[in-house]
């Protein structure tokens, strides 16, 4: 009777284990059996694809989202697609979706046999006010990163060597990859993609300047810290505030109402806001500092 009962009990043991195993695959989350990732924490960056600098406004080089974050729990996250309409959506259209953490790991492996964090001859093109493409991929040894300036699809050869356009051409392919995991990593291996949940909004403020072509807009209070906030720099017209729970989810829901031209009143003044959702590994308006 004992051992009849230990059988039922052990079997049961091993319902519960495969039940939890097939919870965690089904959400991506889950590990696979050879897996061996050991990040410190679920908000450690795994690997970032970014654009910074270039010839743009100070706002839009605060709020630019990355085009591609992996963390270490196997969250990714990409801005969405930019719907066609002028003016556009306050919010960015920023999606979460997730992966194993196998797959994560497979990530940083592809990155680094590319040559991410050595020293590179990529040249520098004849273009001038062009952002620099910046991959970050955290190993063993500490975060790793390689800067290209000018790279993009159209890869101009203006001053760079035959082996420069190669390094440069095997960057803008890991970047391609990197950017379509459904490809790279197969089908069923990246998890639906929903919209990401801040808990931390930065809005990014200037004097409002108003665009006769695109007509009036309504004006509408700032619900959230007082702008315009800390300035980003010494005489430049671009402050910061960040808002955070219950002032984050008004802010939230008054610019998922709002649109890029939106006058926003505080403290008696008018701004222009650019609204930035901060991602899970930034704290506040210091990590948009260019």
């Amino acid at each position: 009777m004992k051992a009849t009962l230990a059988v039922r009990a052990a079997l049961a043991s091993l319902l519960v284990l495969g039940a939890a195993g097939c919870a965690q695959a089904a959400d991506g989350a889950g590990k696979g059996s050879d897996d061996q990732f050991a990040f410190p924490g679920g908000d450690t960056v795994a690997l970032r694809v970014e654009q910074v600098g270039g010839f743009v406004p100070p706002a839009y080089l605060a709020s630019r989202i990355p085009m591609l974050t992996v963390y270490a729990d196997g969250r990714v996250i990409t801005e969405g697609p930019v719907t066609m309409i002028y003016p556009g959506p306050a919010l960015p259209n920023i999606q979460v979706r997730r992966i194993s953490s196998g797959d994560v790991q497979k990530l940083v492996d592809q990155a680094v046999k590319a040559g991410i964090g050595t020293k590179q001859d990529l040249g520098q093109p004849g273009v001038t006010d062009m952002p620099d493409t910046v991959i970050t991929v955290h190993t063993a040894d500490g975060d790793k990163k390689t800067t290209a300036y000018a790279l993009n699809e159209e890869i101009r050869t203006d001053g760079l060597s035959a082996d420069q356009v190669a390094a440069r051409r095997k960057l803008l392919d890991l970047v391609k990859a990197l950017t379509d995991l459904d490809t790279t990593l197969g089908k069923g291996a990246v998890g639906q993609s929903e919209p990401y949940q801040a808990k931390t909004v930065a809005g990014l403020a200037s004097t409002y300047q108003a665009n006769p072509d695109a007509g009036k807009q309504a004006e509408v209070a700032w619900p959230g810290p007082a702008l315009p906030g800390k300035a980003f720099s010494e005489g430049l017209d671009l402050g910061c505030v960040a808002a955070t729970g219950d002032q984050a989810t008004a802010v939230l829901a008054a610019a998922a109402k709002a649109n890029q031209l939106t006058p926003w009143t505080s403290g008696g003044k008018t701004y222009s806001v650019a609204i930035r959702p901060l991602l899970p590994d930034e704290a506040d308006c210091a990590a948009l500092a260019w």
